[in-house]
């Protein structure tokens, strides 16, 4: 059965209802309406739920979250979208109390030195006292200060640059386990160019990377200012978890745009536009395509269209990730829970790469009395604990609590939840790669990509991903010759 195209108006087809895939198919009917564009929208979803990672649920008081529980305020186009959609409201931050971070070392977690910065420290004294490095490792660490800046190359592994800057102590002990829980990255792959170019423009504006940041630091974050870590005061989430932005987004979408269980198997491109062809026979047609799933999925959907298309998004490398939710009693734990979590370091050989105080960082998560906690296990770097059963893996994961927070009793209950391929590794060439994949897009004008395997893997990102290729597609769609092409982030008019 072929569903065709109503006569008058363009018909969009969106594929993949994660964030990017919601964010897309909103921004095209929010924009349809506003210029009174006659368009129809259909969103695509081979599972039976929409969110993609994003899925909050709640038990016993508690509020878990197995994907993202975070959106940083500091790229507006996460909070602007919930703002409107009606729900500013909901929008609630950290804990004043406890930001700081730990990091775990020999079955001790010792916290982050006051003014570190994600990969350097701004202040000295609490950096020369921290138990994290030796003395020697410090020492190192502290030639950043004198030495000469870096020659200048197109791109470089955030394990280079750290290694060279502040030694291989400092990468392993710090450096390494902060990373790893923002992009379960290798470090010695990850581009720090794609990721972090702030650094390189401090060494090549500040020379030394301690300088730049002690200079460019917010102001407020002086002598007196006692947190470590990320800058917590940006972070934010819904006062019921993010599942209710994802619940958002659904119900402000037309009737019968999301169609959930619809698995999109082959397109196929031809002078009247798209058709697509799903698992149970049906074709669309459609005048334009966004796909909003991961690389390796829309190479598989493009490989008969466009093989140099495809194989540029094959070669993008994806980690696996565990999330585990545990509930326990304030009592059977204890560590004060002074801070709002830790990493563990590769080079410590635990199950956990991370885990969040969940119900410290933010409000209402745990009943009086209880706590719940957040374990990461899998990444780049430890991707065999992903390949365990449940209850190997459980068991290693509370057996690693146990010994770091002085836990005496098991959990009330935990919530395992497995992602699969589903963390992009920007690699070291990323920007290359990504500029060459949108000269080949340039062959395909109607078709555009969104997600987190681009510009960004947050929230934010990927939400600005998806709204960035509906404009996209919606000035290839009907280009006008009084008003600029809308483009994506940085020049992107593609992704």
């Amino acid at each position: 059965m072929t569903t065709r195209r109503h006569n008058g108006s363009k018909r969009i087809v969106v594929v993949g209802s994660g964030i990017a895939g919601l964010a897309a198919a909103y921004r095209l009917q929010e924009r349809c309406r506003q210029d009174g564009l006659p368009c129809e929208v259909r969103l695509l979803e081979a599972a039976r739920r929409p969110g993609g990672a994003v899925s909050t649920t709640h038990r016993d008081g508690f509020i878990l979250e197995s994907g993202p529980d975070t959106i940083f305020t500091d790229k507006p186009w996460g909070v602007d979208l919930i703002r409107r959609l009606g729900l500013g409201e909901q929008i609630i931050g950290t804990s004043e109390a406890h930001r700081r971070t730990f990091v775990a070392r020999g079955g001790v977690l010792y916290p982050l030195p006051e003014g570190f910065a994600l990969i350097g420290p701004t202040r000295i004294r609490p950096f020369v006292q921290s138990g994290l490095l030796s003395w020697g490792g410090k020492a190192r660490a502290a030639l950043d200060l004198v030495l000469p800046r870096g020659r200048p190359a197109d791109d470089e592994s955030l394990a280079s640059f750290v290694r060279r800057r502040f030694g291989q102590e400092f990468l392993d002990r710090l450096a390494q386990p902060m990373i790893g829980g923002i992009y379960g990255a290798d470090p010695e792959r990850l581009s720090l160019r794609a990721t972090f170019p702030q650094f390189l423009k401090m060494e090549a504006t500040h020379r030394s990377v301690i300088l730049g940041l002690r200079r460019t630091r917010p102001a407020g974050r002086g002598a007196g200012h006692t947190s470590s870590g990320p800058r917590y005061g940006l972070f934010v989430t819904l006062n019921n978890g993010l599942q209710d932005l994802v619940d958002a987004l659904v119900h402000r979408l037309q009737a019968g745009t999301l169609q959930l269980g619809a698995s999109a198997v082959g397109i196929a491109h031809t002078t009247q536009g798209w058709t697509i062809r799903l698992e149970d026979g049906t074709r669309l047609e459609a005048d334009g395509l966004l796909l909003a799933i991961p690389a390796f999925e829309i190479a598989r959907l493009t490989s008969d269209l466009d093989g140099d298309l495809a194989r540029r998004l094959e070669a993008v490398p994806y980690a696996s990730s565990v999330t585990i939710n545990l509930a326990y009693r304030r009592d059977a734990i204890g560590h004060p829970l002074d801070g709002f979590g830790f990493v563990v370091p590769a080079c410590e050989g635990r199950s956990i790469i991370a885990c969040s105080f969940s119900s410290i960082k933010f409000a209402h998560r745990a009943p009086a009395g209880h706590v719940l906690l957040r374990a990461f296990a899998g990444g780049a770097l430890q991707p065999e604990p992903f390949t365990w059963d449940d209850e190997r893996l459980l068991g290693a994961v509370c057996r690693d609590l146990e010994e770091l927070l002085a836990i005496q009793a098991p959990p009330l209950w935990s919530q395992l939840v497995r992602h699969a391929r589903v963390m992009p590794q920007y690699q070291v060439g990323h920007l290359t790669w990504l500029a060459a994949l949108e000269k080949t897009l340039q062959r395909w004008p109607t078709l555009k990509l969104a997600g987190n395997a681009y510009r960004g893997v947050g929230v934010p990102d990927v939400v600005h991903s998806g709204e960035m290729a509906a404009d996209a597609l919606l000035a290839a769609l009907a280009p006008s010759p009084t008003e600029p092409i809308p483009a994506c982030a940085e020049g992107n008019s593609h992704l």
